[in-house]
């Protein structure tokens, strides 16, 4: 019983709210349905209606999935400082890692069923129905991993929650096993996905090594990088508590995750400038262009550049201790990601094709609604969700609470 009465007073505290939290739901509701419109034409005329085409089939959505699935894994970042070495500062915030964890898989999910055109394809991935292939493709393992990962951080979530709401300690025979399961896990999301654009030997520019400790490395940046955002927004706005030195901790490790990527991009281009095989021609379109083709150089430079300031605004301890160079630092990390995990990752990986033929990809109006209505959707999940957790741990939400209520009423 008291586990529905969570349930129904977590429901009381989302729907509870100043105008600027009203306004917040309703801008993001406002995009949700914009984009649905757009998901809806879609439907209605197919794939057709994006720029994908032969030449390039992987395109805005699954550049958007891939950076997810990184944002996602991202939430070990905090797991183990905080369960493993028994970091208490990081142990206060950990909680929003998973939240993040969860909200992000979701837009991962949608972000795949958006791709395959008629989502009623689903149905043969399903278990027992359908046929996932399992252990053959990669494909049904990465279905297999993301799901598993998405029960297992809604299930750590609503326990901590839970036992947090009736003032009961957790359980660390229950919760421990869980938390430590969830860093391999966070780890075979991402490289599952890897392996997705590593098994294509057909696609030289994605058959590197590299590729999934590469993958794991931006992970480990992009998602802290919205976690900081959002405690920062949350502690100006809220009763949040969370101590700099949390902050400063975690801006240090994406420092050492932001170095490690740098450090396998810069292998893989002497190697590729090295060699100077054919397969160069992957790189050059990239940074450079092919002929009159040069519509991406400039967010090439841009990933590559703004991840080199970003990297040393969060190495150096002055600028990472300052609460503007760290909103930059973030902002900028965030974006950098954002653009190496998309356009620079798969436009090039499939530019020129295999018959030397270039095709010019830009995301159609369609691709941008869809993909907007997806993202909005995942900051409201996740705008409820830390709500809830807000209340709960910071604000003294309680079930001892409701029942000195009751009696004083």
């Amino acid at each position: 019983m008291n586990f529905f009465r969570f349930i129904k007073e977590s429901f009381k505290i989302v729907i509870r709210g100043n105008k600027w939290y009203y306004l917040w739901l309703g801008f993001l509701l406002t995009l949700i349905i914009w984009g649905g419109l757009g998901y809806v034409a879609q439907l209605k005329e197919g794939l057709i209606v994006t720029n994908m085409r032969d030449h390039i089939s992987w395109a805005f959505y699954i550049g958007n999935f891939t950076f997810l699935v990184g944002v996602a894994a991202a939430a070990i970042m905090l797991v183990i400082p905080a369960y493993i070495y028994h970091w208490k500062p990081i142990k206060e915030v950990v909680i929003f890692g998973e939240l993040l964890a969860v909200s992000a898989v979701i837009m991962c999910i949608l972000f795949v069923i958006v791709d395959v055109g008629n989502p009623l394809r689903l149905w043969h991935m399903l278990p027992f129905i359908g046929n996932l292939n399992v252990p053959s493709s990669l494909l049904g393992w990465d279905f297999l991993v993301l799901n598993a990962y998405f029960l297992l951080n809604i299930g750590i979530v609503t326990y901590l929650l839970y036992r947090l709401f009736g003032k009961k300690e957790y359980n660390k025979s229950i919760l421990y096993p869980l938390i430590l399961f969830s860093i391999p896990m966070a780890i075979s999301i991402h490289t599952v996905t890897a392996f997705l654009y590593n098994g294509l030997v057909g696609r030289p520019y994605w058959n590197t090594a590299l590729l999934a400790p590469k993958f794991l490395a931006s992970a480990f940046c992009s998602g802290p990088a919205v976690l900081l955002i959002l405690f920062l927004i949350l502690k100006k706005t809220t009763n949040f508590q969370i101590r700099d030195e949390a902050i400063w901790k975690i801006a240090e490790l994406m420092a050492y995750a932001m170095f490690i990527n740098l450090f396998f991009f810069f292998s893989e281009v002497f190697k590729e400038v090295y060699s100077d095989s054919e397969h160069l021609v992957h790189l050059k379109y990239l940074f450079k262009g092919i002929g009159e083709n040069r519509d991406i150089v400039i967010y090439g430079w841009v990933s590559v550049i703004i991840s080199i300031i970003a990297f040393f605004l969060f190495l150096i301890p002055k600028t990472r201790k300052n609460i503007v160079t760290l909103t930059i630092g973030a902002l900028l990390i965030y974006f950098g990601v954002y653009i190496e995990k998309g356009i620079a990752l798969l436009i090039p990986g499939f530019t020129p094709d295999v018959l030397g033929q270039v095709y010019v990809y830009r995301p159609s109006l369609t691709e941008i609604r869809v993909s907007v209505a997806i993202f909005s959707l995942g900051f409201l999940i996740f705008t409820l969700l830390t709500k809830v957790a807000v209340a709960i741990i910071f604000e003294g939400f309680s079930i001892e609470r409701l029942k000195k209520k009751k009696v004083n009423a």
